[in-house]
């Protein structure tokens, strides 16, 4: 891996659909830990060229941009390269928090590179980068129950009983994000992987 140097800023992507409409779903999960990420650099999302709402500054103690993509999920890859390009961000500091179906509720995996699992926002974030070995924080939402179609699944809000626990679940994605930035991704593993 190359050293992408000290001054490397981080670029933490949130998947989500922009609208108020969609601002409960599971598919939303990454929005929501950024929105909370943003809370605790003391910022508000602005506006940006490539499509998306950003927070630049400091979150312990690294440059770090968020973004919320303002494209709907399955074309989030546009925005992200645009602003990978504009900050100049190597591809090692690109941290994308998604939601993932394969992954039962409240647990969290932390990885880099890897498939897309039919995840069409990290799909098209593959192919816009031209390049997998991403870093991502993995929101489980569990799978769809009885014969629910996948597609529909995600883009209901979560059930009462799962958002009794929403708040720590976004609580402990946002300091797995905040531990992957400043531990490094095995360090940050070991903390996240065993709850």
């Amino acid at each position: 891996m190359a050293d992408a140097g000290a001054d490397a800023p981080w670029l933490v992507v949130g998947l989500g659909n922009p609208g108020p409409e969609y601002a409960g779903n599971r598919h939303n999960a990454g929005f929501m830990v950024l929105e909370l990420l943003a809370a605790r650099m003391g910022g508000r999302f602005k506006a940006h060229k490539a499509r998306a709402e950003v927070v630049e500054g400091r979150l312990a103690g690294l440059r770090v941009v968020l973004a919320k993509p303002r494209s709907y999920m399955n074309e989030s890859g546009g925005p992200v390269k645009a602003l990978r390009d504009f900050y100049k961000v190597p591809l090692e500091h690109v941290v994308v928090v998604h939601d993932e179906l394969d992954i039962p509720y409240g647990t969290l995996r932390l990885k880099r590179g890897g498939g897309d699992n039919g995840h069409n926002g990290l799909r098209s974030i593959t192919k816009a980068l031209g390049g997998r070995d991403y870093l991502r924080v993995r929101f489980g939402i569990g799978r769809p129950p009885g014969r629910m179609d996948a597609a529909v699944f995600v883009l209901r809000d979560f059930s009462g009983a799962e958002r009794k626990e929403l708040d720590l679940n976004t609580e402990r994605a946002a300091d797995a994000t905040e531990a992957l930035l400043t531990d490094g991704l095995d360090r940050a593993q070991n903390v996240f992987h065993t709850a």
